[in-house]
């Protein structure tokens, strides 16, 4: 018998997962995209593996730059994690007014000042996996963040603080 979408979906809303915002500058503007399937694949060489939709945007600009940035977001950035996972979404840097930001130097792309930390990618390979595809991303640059952060995290469907409540939205 085949799985409920739904009941799949709700199970794994369970599991309580980081968030991450992957950008990617290509020579026109910046995109970027809300990632909560992020895992580490290597310590050596360091490898992180994203998971994206497999018809989005986000993956097509990803596949043809090759590189981008990969920022842990904390608490406080549960209002760009929501601009960012909204479709329709307008360039990176118009989501990101207010936000302090600044670029990642071997891709270029944003990654956030207060964010807990970021990595600057190069795309090894694009994985097809049902109705996504893994990225897997190799690690040249760690950037370092606001350890002392909390981290943002997703838990059934919403964005929730380490305490498990709502995520502060400003």
């Amino acid at each position: 018998m085949p799985v409920d979408r739904a009941a799949f979906s709700a199970a794994l809303g369970q599991y309580a997962s980081g968030v991450c915002l992957l950008t990617v500058r290509d020579g026109i503007d910046d995109v970027g995209t809300t990632v909560s399937s992020v895992m580490s694949v290597s310590a050596a060489p360091p490898l992180v593996a994203v998971g994206l939709g497999a018809e989005g945007y986000p993956a097509e600009v990803l596949q043809e730059v090759g590189r981008c940035g990969l920022t842990v977001l904390a608490a406080e950035h549960a209002i760009v994690a929501s601009r960012f996972s909204s479709a329709g979404r307008p360039s990176a840097r118009h989501l990101l007014e207010s936000i302090p930001w600044s670029r990642a130097p071997a891709s270029q792309a944003i990654v956030l000042d207060g964010g807990m930390a970021a990595l600057d990618c190069r795309l090894d390979r694009l994985i097809e996996a049902g109705d996504h595809v893994l990225a897997l991303l190799a690690v040249d640059d760690v950037l370092p963040g606001n350890v002392m952060a909390a981290p943002l995290l997703r838990l059934r469907g919403r964005y929730v603080d380490d305490t498990g409540r709502p995520a502060a939205r400003g």
